[in-house]
Parts: C-alpha cells; structure tokens; sequence
C-alpha cells in the first residue's frame, strides 16, 4: 500500500506519491539508509523531525560512534527507536574492535548501549569467510539487526561475482538483513563505480540477476548516481550513505517528483 503521512490532509495521495508503489514502514524493500558524520543534537532532531517517515537506517559513520560524549549517544538511539530508525555504528568500528582483539566486547556493548542493529564489514581488514559468518551469527544472538558489506574501500576495487554471490546468500543464512555493495563516501573509483564515478551497469545487472533485490543495499552518495539506479533497478531498490541534506531529496527521487526520475510517475494526461 502507498505511504499514508499528516501531508495527505493536504494534498491527495496521488500528489504525495505519484507512482503508486512506494510502501510505508516497516519496509523491506525500497531502504533509505543516511550517513551521520557527526551531526549536533539540533541537527539530528531537525532529520527525523522533517524526514523521519522517510528513512529506515542511519549509520554513524566510520568509527565515530567512539567519540560521541554518552548520553548525546544514548540520546540519538532514543530518539531514533522513537522514530522507527534503526540507528547502528559504521563497519569501520568493528574492525578497529577486531585488530584490538575486542570485537565479541564490542558486539556485547553495542548491544548494552540499546543499538537496534550492527554493521559487520571487513573493508579495510581482512575477515576469512569462517570468522564473518561467527561475527554474524554471534550479533545475531545478542538481539542485533545485522547488516553486512562486501566490498574492499581500496581505489580500483572490483567486485568479484561468484564471491559476492556466495557473501550474500551465507551472510543471509547467518542472519544478516541486507548485504551492502561498498561505494565509499566518495561513489568512485570501487565497486560498482568507474573513476569517474559513473555506474558499471552490467556488473549491477548480473548482481541483480543472480541475487533477489531486498537483499542489497547499494551506497549512493550523489545524487545522479541514486537517480541512475532507481532508473535502473526501480524505485524499491535500497540505497545508503546518503547525506542527511539528502533525505527529503532522495525520497523525491524515488516517487518522481523531480525532473531526473519523473519518468516514474505513469502518463495519465487526457
């Protein structure tokens, strides 16, 4: 069913989501997952405040979710639990907890602190499959929503096919929601994006032939890049580290009410 929010008392629902298909939370497919880098307390209420409806994960960004004083912390993880946002720290994190010999510590805390989800990732470190699958299990076990990433943040990384094939379907048997296809914050020169940060259209297509959809979750941090993949894969594909400036412009993009996508509004002009 299309989203119900307070803005249909005003406008009907065909103007507030012109294609018909975009569905309300909880979701499973069509996931807006924003990036927090690091935003003050009035910046974070103003995101869910004003885009909340719209977003169904925020991830604080690399290891920062370390520096955060521990009741703005605490404060950000009500506040999103209120508004049904699954907020999680980045990968980045745990792999720092790995290379210190306290990740199982970092699971347990995570989880204490009242974290809905994890971020399990091994773009910088390198995890054998053995070990990811018992990281995955094990914050499966403490109540984590897991979310994984495949994919290496070196310049000139590409994806490995029958690889990621098999990530995916045994981080999904582990207990893993979406896995992630990395794309940096930059959205260039790894995974599915050239130098130049254009999309490799056919490597996405034969992921997506070989694995259902609602399982990937693809960083997109600019804007021509999620226009290009919502055009590509539909509007219920699932896109990440989006900018928090991004929220409400993003979710216009996938209803097409912006010229770039409007392409997705069915032609019923008489």
């Amino acid at each position: 069913m299309p989203e119900k929010s307070g803005v249909t008392a005003f406008w009907s629902d065909t103007m507030t989501e012109p294609t018909g298909t975009r569905s309300g939370k909880p979701r499973t497919s069509g996931l807006t997952m924003v990036m927090d880098k690091g935003l003050g307390m009035h910046a974070f209420r103003d995101l869910l405040d004003t885009a909340g409806d719209h977003l169904d994960r925020i991830k604080l960004g690399f290891g920062t979710a370390a520096l955060y004083p521990p009741q703005i912390l605490r404060e950000k993880i009500q506040l999103c639990r209120d508004a049904g946002v699954c907020l999680h720290p980045g990968g980045t994190f745990l792999e720092a907890a790995i290379r210190l010999g306290e990740d199982d510590s970092y699971l347990e805390k995570t989880a204490a602190l009242g974290f809905e989800g994890v971020e399990i990732s091994d773009g910088t470190i390198a995890l054998t499959p053995a070990r990811r699958s018992a990281l995955v299990r094990r914050a499966a076990e403490l109540g984590l929503r897991v979310f994984t990433e495949y994919g290496k943040k070196s310049g000139g990384s590409r994806i490995a096919m029958n690889e990621l094939v098999e990530t995916v379907l045994s981080d999904v048997e582990d207990g893993a929601e979406t896995v992630t296809i990395e794309g940096r914050e930059s959205g260039a020169g790894v995974g599915i994006y050239d130098e130049s940060g254009q999309c490799r259209d056919e490597e996405i297509l034969e992921v997506t032939s070989r694995v259902p959809s609602s399982l990937l979750l693809w960083e997109a941090p600019h804007k021509d890049q999620q226009a290009h993949l919502l055009l590509l894969l539909g509007n219920r594909v699932n896109l990440g580290n989006v900018a928090p400036t991004d929220a409400l412009a993003l979710e216009a993009l996938r209803r097409g009410l912006r010229s770039d996508t409007m392409e997705l509004i069915p032609n019923r002009r008489r």
